[in-house]
C-alpha cells in the first residue's frame, strides 16, 4: 500500500512539473509572438524612415540644383548689368569727368546719379537742352534692358520752396516728384525705354547724400538718381503669362 501511495505522490508531482513546464512553454511562446510583432513594427518603421530619408535626399538634391541654377542666373544677371555699367561709363565719360554724373554698381543694383545743374534750372522741372542730350545717351544704353526695374528718384536740398514758386510746387516733395516724372517721360518718349519697366518717386529733402549746411553739400543733394534693380517676382510671372 505504501508503494502505491508513493507512486501516486510521484505521479502528482510529475503532473505538477509538467504543468509548470507547459506554462513556461506557453509564456515563452507568447514572448516569441510579442517579439515577432515588435520586429514587424520596427521593420515597418525602418521602411518608413528609409522612405523619408530618400524623399529628403531627393528634396536636398533638388534644392541644391535650384540653388546652383539660381546662382548661375544671378551671376549672368550681374554680368549683363556690368555690361550696362560699362556702356554708361563709356558714353557718359565727359560728364563723369566733370563730376556731373556718377555711375555705380553694387552686385545686381546699378545707379546713375545726375546733379541738378545738368538737368534743371533752379526751381524748375523742365529739362535743359544739355540734360536732354545726356538722357538720350542714358536711354540708348537702358533701352535693351529687359530684366530690371528702372526707378527714377528725385531729391532736393532742405531749402524751402520760395514764395514765388509755391503755387506750382507747394513743397520740395512736389518739385522732386515732378522732376522724377519728367525724366521718366523723357526716357520713355525720347529714349525709347519701355514704360512698363519705369517708375518715378520723389523724396524731397529727405535721404541727403551730403550736409545741407554748405553750398557744396546742398548742390550734391539736388539730384536725380536712375536706379536699376532686379524685377519684382510678380512682374516676372506676369511677363510669362
Amino acid at each position: 500500500m505504501k508503494d502505491i501511495a508513493g507512486l501516486r505522490s510521484q505521479t502528482a508531482s510529475l503532473r505538477e512539473d509538467v504543468a509548470r513546464r507547459e506554462a513556461q512553454v506557453a509564456s515563452l511562446n507568447q514572448q516569441t509572438t510579442d517579439l515577432e510583432a515588435q520586429k514587424t513594427a520596427l521593420d515597418a518603421q525602418k521602411t518608413a524612415l528609409e522612405r523619408q530619408i530618400a524623399a529628403l535626399n531627393d528634396r536636398l538634391a533638388d534644392t541644391q540644383k535650384r540653388a546652383t541654377e539660381t546662382t548661375a542666373q544671378k551671376d549672368e544677371e550681374i554680368n549683363r548689368l556690368k555690361g550696362t555699367y560699362d556702356n554708361l561709363v563709356k558714353d557718359l565719360q565727359g560728364e563723369i569727368s566733370k563730376g556731373q554724373i556718377k555711375v555705380t554698381q553694387i552686385r545686381d543694383k546699378l545707379s546713375v546719379q545726375l546733379v541738378e545743374k545738368i538737368l534743371f534750372d533752379s526751381g524748375k522741372a523742365e529739362i535743359k537742352t544739355e540734360g536732354k542730350d545726356v538722357l538720350v545717351k542714358v536711354g540708348k544704353v537702358l533701352r535693351p534692358v529687359k530684366d530690371k526695374q528702372i526707378r527714377i528718384e528725385g531729391y532736393t536740398d532742405s531749402v524751402p520752396i520760395s514764395a514765388a514758386l509755391r503755387q506750382q510746387f507747394p513743397t520740395n516733395w512736389e518739385l522732386s516728384t515732378q522732376r522724377a516724372t519728367t525724366v521718366l517721360r523723357f526716357l520713355q518718349d525720347k529714349g525709347g525705354v519701355e514704360g512698363k519697366y519705369l517708375s518715378a518717386v520723389g523724396y524731397g529733402p529727405f535721404r541727403p547724400v551730403a550736409s545741407n549746411q554748405t553750398l557744396e553739400g546742398r548742390a550734391e543733394n539736388r539730384r536725380i538718381e536712375i536706379v536699376l534693380t532686379p524685377l519684382d517676382v510678380k512682374d516676372v510671372l506676369g511677363e510669362l503669362r
